[in-house]
């Protein structure tokens, strides 16, 4: 049955039902300073020309091209910043520096380097002035009323830059969602510790906190819960009523002592319990109506990710689901990975799931793109990240990807030798 919860859902289906039911969630406007790295609610728009006036683009003096004379009377200074009252005649210039208003009747500028000066006149030297050389005209970067960023845009060096030159003040940014990472398990010990027998340190929820962190999400708690189902499902109801993303990692797939599978269905509403990908394939997403007397509706609905225990499985369903939820939460565009066909170095075994081995894609001396994994791809190796660019896409078949195969890519970070 096509509702059943325990079919498997392939990822594209998965990755829909997941963004049915992320949406925005609201605006706050923050100083210049505490700016970056957010997302832009509402479009950055030049209030006048930009720049509102004609300026230098290098320091020097501001003259007639078409006077003939080599000979310039300096009238004046022209600096950034002020204006002067003083008129650009036949035989005169004005010393002028970058940025600075064009004074009236000048119509170039030449580089200081390109003069002789002295006290009370320069020399000008070097090709003719051309008219308009070294001006930037009224406005050159923006007319008044266009966008210079899109609403939804991450707010970066040039991003911010450009906000803060068009006055857009304090910033309009979206709403980051609250995350909470629950690693489970009695076999987990905190990383300083030694672990006894049967027992590891726990490395999913710094994983899982380093991507959500980076992806722009308010990460409120990280911490760890043993399997007793009593304080467990306390501990989910408290989040899921306190954050708008609860991330689980382990007790998702068939065991007798997977507790989050077993008591979800009593807090939240679960949409499926499979995706038929490898790593990853125990993935359940539920979601939970939380009251928020600060929403329109006085609701919120909760997004809960029940992820597997294996390391690189817990970061596959966080980058092929999670990631797009954050990202849609906050209102963000161009958020989709690039989809690249590359050739395959080597061969690869196919399966009846959806593959997606973590590889390193380069480019060749004729910007051709080729693959080849990071090694070992069990989902227990979390060091097959390391180094890794891309993640391959494998659709299931009988059999395996051979070498110099084109298969499609899904780019995590620029290859090398790319220009």
């Amino acid at each position: 049955m096509p509702g059943d919860i325990d079919l498997p859902r392939s990822p594209a289906e998965v990755l829909a039902i997941v963004l049915e039911n992320a949406a925005p969630l609201g605006v706050e406007h923050v100083a210049l300073h505490r700016a970056p790295g957010r997302t832009l609610a509402h479009a950055a728009t030049a209030p006048e020309d930009q720049p509102p006036f004609a300026a230098a683009t290098m320091d020097g003096f501001a003259v007639i091209a078409d006077d003939g004379s080599p000979w310039r009377e300096i009238l004046a200074d022209q600096m950034a910043g002020h204006v002067i009252d003083v008129e650009v005649t036949p035989g005169t210039a004005v010393r002028i520096t970058t940025g600075a208003p064009m004074p009236p009747g000048a119509d170039a500028v030449v580089p200081v380097e390109e003069t002789d000066v002295s006290e009370d006149h320069v020399i000008i030297g070097g090709d003719p002035a051309r008219p308009g050389q070294y001006i930037r005209l009224p406005g050159a970067d923006a007319r008044r009323g266009d966008t210079v960023v899109s609403a939804g845009s991450l707010l970066g060096p040039a991003e911010l830059g450009l906000v803060a030159g068009v006055g857009l003040v304090p910033v309009p940014v979206s709403r980051r969602p609250r995350v909470t990472i629950i690693a489970t398990g009695d076999e987990l010990v905190e990383p300083g510790t030694v672990p006894g027998p049967g027992q590891i340190r726990d490395s999913n929820r710094f994983s899982l906190l380093a991507a959500a962190r980076a992806e722009g999400a308010d990460v409120r708690w990280v911490g760890h819960a043993p399997d007793d189902a009593a304080p467990l499902a306390a501990l989910l109801r408290d989040r899921i009523a306190a954050d708008d993303i609860v991330i689980t990692s382990g007790g998702v797939s068939m065991g007798e002592r997977d507790l989050v599978k077993a008591l979800l269905p009593g807090l939240a509403t679960v949409h499926l319990r499979r995706v038929s990908m490898r790593p990853g394939k125990p993935f359940t997403f539920a979601t939970a109506a939380v009251a928020d007397p600060g929403t329109e509706t006085g609701e919120r609905t909760t997004l809960i990710f029940g992820l597997p225990g294996n390391p690189v499985s817990a970061l596959a369903g966080f980058e092929l689901f999670i990631r797009p939820a954050i990202a849609t939460m906050l209102g963000r565009i161009g958020w989709e990975r690039p989809r690249v066909t590359v050739t395959l170095g080597h061969q690869i075994p196919s399966g009846d799931r959806t593959d997606y081995p973590r590889a390193i894609v380069t480019v060749g001396p004729d910007a051709s793109l080729s693959a080849t994994t990071t090694g070992g791809q069990a989902s227990s190796r979390l060091a097959s990240w390391l180094g890794a660019n891309a993640l391959l896409v494998l659709p299931p078949r009988e059999h395996p990807y051979a070498a110099g195969e084109r298969i499609d890519a899904l780019l995590l970070g620029p290859p090398p030798g790319a220009g």
